[in-house]
């Protein structure tokens, strides 16, 4: 790799996330005392950058509708995000490699195992005893769990495991600790020894051979992290865990083409596994973002490490189980990821990334954050003008490309080479109901864009309830 952008390679060692957003990039001193300003901020320069992109976004809109030439804007759009879901949709994703050997185990680099957890007696006794049988040798990985000031009986569990598993290393963080989980990974960080850092949440799943199928993609030089797709464990519980499954399906489609097509592989927090050396340049975990993923998922990208993605074996979790819990937590996820945007803004324009990598964020951001916000001032024009949605071929080219994605992804979840025609009935409804399940982001976006450009948000750590069930709370 180049020397990279973030830190002092002399003490790498020592995590700084906020100055390792500061680099040789910003040369001229009055616009990196500006940026240093704006960032320590937080939400609040946040809040100026938001209200500036909503005002644009109003604008952009009403300018559409009012003026002839509005409507070939949006053709000439809708004909170059379409033939960018020509080329996603024709995509050959990039090949697993074959899982680690018996033979090449013993020349396998070492894997650190991270937990942050607080409160979660219901499922962390399960996670230790999976993560301490993994078929890899025992010698090469250890699993370090931070215990975040909990109140609930996780600390006795922790201290009654560690005494069972040579692998398990605990650490109790006091109630005045800061920069939740960020800050309970950057502190336990330097205690570990990996070649690999690898998080899981509390309530992952994992099989035996996890490891075993991820290390061989860390065989590429370029590869600076791995995410694992992402599975809902109680998925047939009720619409929304259902919903949640078809959302993941979605993504993994996304996420191996987008990589195949030179874009950006994302990290999802569960299941992400980062070469060290990567980690250390990107500065760790930065504690002033409420998604530390996705965040670092920006930062190892404009530091030229590329995200790989391993479709199976995948890693469990709950799904929340209820409209309201359901609603907070996209809430916090689609406000981290419009965070990343407004913060490295400036790099994402001025550093060489790549031009595959700078057209895909821009055709997601258009995806994901724009379009749902600009959909608010389309349809009130649309009624004080008395005239269609201007916004309506975009929208259209976007839910179809996420419906045949979610088939799609859906499709490779099964891991089958050949489905007969009952399956492909199946997965079709699996489709659509999905997509009536995702029809709650375009109401979140709008929401979430608007909120932040007129209320500050604090960041601290809010974490989602894991249930388990019984058996696990009592075998635990």
């Amino acid at each position: 790799m180049t020397k990279n952008h973030w830190i002092d390679n002399h003490e790498q060692e020592d995590l700084d996330p906020i100055s390792s957003l500061l680099s040789e990039w910003s040369d001229p001193e009055d616009e990196e005392e500006e940026f240093r300003s704006d960032f320590f901020q937080g939400s609040s320069g946040r809040r100026k950058k938001a209200a500036f992109v909503l005002m644009a976004i109003w604008g952009t809109v009403i300018s559409l509708h009012v003026f002839a030439w509005g409507i070939w804007v949006v053709v000439a759009a809708t004909t170059i995000f379409g033939l960018q879901s020509l080329r996603i949709i024709f995509a050959q994703p990039e090949p697993t490699p074959e899982p680690l050997s018996e033979e090449s185990l013993q020349q396998a680099p070492s894997v650190s195992l991270l937990v942050a957890a607080k409160n979660e007696e219901a499922v962390i006794g399960r996670l230790v005893k999976q993560l301490c049988n993994l078929d890899y040798p025992a010698e090469k990985y250890d699993l370090w769990i931070v215990d975040d000031h909990s109140t609930d009986k996780t600390p006795e569990i922790l201290d009654r495991l560690s005494k069972e598993y040579d692998q398990l290393n605990v650490i109790h963080r006091s109630a005045g600790a800061q920069g939740g989980k960020s800050g309970a990974l950057n502190g336990v960080f330097a205690k570990t020894q990996g070649d690999i850092v690898a998080v899981f949440d509390a309530d992952a799943k994992v099989t035996p051979d996890l490891l075993k199928r991820v290390i061989p993609l860390f065989e590429q030089k370029e590869i600076g992290a791995v995410q694992v797709r992402k599975k809902i464990a109680n998925e047939p519980l009720n619409l929304w865990t259902r919903g949640q499954a078809a959302e993941m399906a979605l993504d993994s489609f996304f996420q191996q083409k987008r990589i195949a097509l030179g874009g950006i592989g994302e990290l999802r927090g569960n299941g992400q596994f980062v070469r060290r050396t990567a980690l250390i340049n990107c500065g760790g975990w930065n504690e002033q973002t409420i998604t530390d993923d996705l965040d670092l998922t920006m930062r190892l990208h404009l530091d030229k490490w590329k995200i790989g993605f391993l479709n199976h074996p995948a890693v469990e979790e709950e799904g929340v189980t209820t409209a309201k819990a359901l609603w907070h937590q996209r809430n916090r996820w689609s406000e981290g990821g419009y965070q990343r945007y407004l913060d490295y803004w400036r790099f994402i324009v001025n550093q060489p990334m790549g031009l595959g990598k700078k057209f895909d964020l821009i055709s997601f951001i258009l995806m994901q954050y724009l379009l749902p916000t600009s959909a608010v001032p389309d349809f009130m024009m649309m009624l004080t003008r008395h005239r269609l949605p201007l916004l309506a071929p975009l929208t259209a080219l976007m839910l179809s490309l996420s419906c045949w994605g979610m088939f799609c992804g859906l499709k490779g979840v099964r891991n089958q080479e050949k489905i007969n025609f009952f399956d492909v009935f199946g997965l079709a409804w699996q489709s659509l109901r999905g997509m009536a399940y995702m029809m709650h982001w375009l109401i979140i976006m709008p929401c979430v864009t608007t909120r932040m450009s007129i209320r500050p948000k604090r960041l601290k750590w809010v974490k989602t309830v894991h249930e388990g069930t019984p058996e696990e709370s009592f075998q635990a």
